[in-house]
């Protein structure tokens, strides 16, 4: 297990140029194998461990806070990276092994409905503990190499609107994916542009009714 010390040391080997949506890596400590970039923040895997180690920016800290508290909330939950150390500025959680949706949906890695039901049931257990599932998107659920899914990118999980995000994705996997004639591969650039005009309500999707 990585100790504190080493942790922090870590996070203080990495140096980052941000340029509005430009993320650079100048400087990193070898053990850190990058993994992506989002809006608040950087992960690494480190190397020989299964823990990822994700790394806020410098205007993001409050949001690092929240996202402990969460994962604390969530603690025992299977289906969320189990948190073990927090600093002001960094989390040491699991390493999730896997493809997200979206990078399934670009590889044509078939969904299925029980990966949908899975995660409607991942969801009920972090609402069940006083939490308010937000921002759920393609790219924060991880199906794993056995076929289970894991979430990640919980700090939007206390907001109090009500976000369609979840509800609208299962509505246009069953009225939509599901089907045998529909595609199961899309270009990048398709699936970037209908988040886009998604966000922007642009698009829409019909209220979705869960069948019996």
């Amino acid at each position: 297990m990585v100790n504190l010390n080493s942790t922090v040391e870590l996070v203080n080997s990495i140096k980052l140029k941000i340029d509005k949506n430009d993320i650079s890596i100048l400087e990193k400590d070898s053990a850190l194998e990058f993994i992506g970039a989002g809006r608040s923040a950087v992960v690494f895997k480190i190397q020989s461990t299964d823990k990822a180690l994700k790394v806020f920016f410098p205007d993001c800290t409050s949001i690092a806070k929240e996202e402990a508290e969460i994962y604390e909330i969530l603690k025992g939950n299977p289906y969320f990276p189990t948190l073990y150390e927090a600093g002001d500025n960094y989390l040491l959680i699991d390493y999730i092994e896997g493809y997200t949706l979206f990078e399934c949906l670009t590889q044509g890695i078939p969904l299925t409905k029980s990966t949908i039901s899975e995660t409607d049931h991942a969801l009920s257990l972090a609402r069940k503990a006083g939490l308010n599932p937000s921002d759920i998107h393609l790219r924060n659920i991880i199906l794993t190499p056995e076929g289970k899914i894991k979430l990640i990118d919980v700090a939007r999980f206390r907001q109090t609107k009500d976000c369609r995000q979840w509800t609208d994705l299962k509505k246009v996997f069953f009225t939509f994916y599901s089907k045998s004639y529909f595609p199961k591969k899309f270009p990048v650039s398709v699936l970037n542009t209908v988040a886009y005009l998604y966000k922007k309500n642009i698009i829409h999707v019909a209220s979705y009714k869960k069948s019996s």
